[in-house]
């Protein structure tokens, strides 16, 4: 039998699968390669995406924080300006209460009384005067009492003193009223 040497072959065949497997595993490493850098690619350009869209937001949160901030401030002049709107109203509405309130000083006056000061804190009147009698004392507080403009009366000091040069007796005394406010239509009710 003849006797074949099938080493060189099967030394060739291996060599040939190592350089196989060679470019199979370069090919492998190549492709893996390129498949983590594109992946990484997309990953990255998805990343990138979505930076825009929150600096998108973040810019949008801005302007709409610099609005919200405009529409507070619109908020605050406007109240001010119904508060400002509100104060006018109650002066247009008050503005003949002083009228009314020199009115009914003179029509409750009664005769030998004379205001010396007449002094007024928000609805409080404090008037300060001489009467030739204490009789004419009760009768300003009576004439206050009727009055629509005036409530209230309040006697808080008389004192009879003698004038020294005449040697006539006056007494001076000082009443506090309370100003009634009436609303428009009260106001056409009550005047006369």
């Amino acid at each position: 039998m003849p006797r074949i040497n099938l080493l060189p072959w099967r030394e060739e065949q291996r060599k040939q699968r190592q350089r196989n497997f060679a470019v199979a595993a370069v090919v492998a490493i190549v492709a893996a390669g390129l498949v983590t850098l594109l992946a990484s690619l997309y990953l990255q350009g998805r990343i990138d995406h979505q930076n825009a869209r929150n600096q998108r937001l973040e810019q949008e949160i801005a302007r709409l924080d610099r609005l919200i901030e405009e529409i507070a401030s619109l908020e605050r002049q406007k109240d001010r300006l119904l508060a400002r709107m509100e104060i006018i109203e109650e002066l247009q509405r008050r503005r003949p209460e002083s009228v009314h309130l020199f009115d009914q000083l003179v029509r409750t006056l009664p005769d030998g009384v004379f205001y010396s000061q007449v002094q007024q804190t928000v609805n409080r009147i404090e008037l300060d005067g001489t009467a030739e009698s204490s009789t004419r004392v009760s009768a300003l507080m009576r004439n206050i009492e009727a009055s629509p403009w005036l409530k209230s009366p309040a006697l808080e000091v008389v004192e009879a003193k003698e004038d020294k040069t005449s040697g006539i007796r006056r007494s001076n005394f000082r009443v506090a009223a309370r100003q009634v406010t009436m609303d428009a239509e009260e106001v056409g009710e009550a005047a006369p």
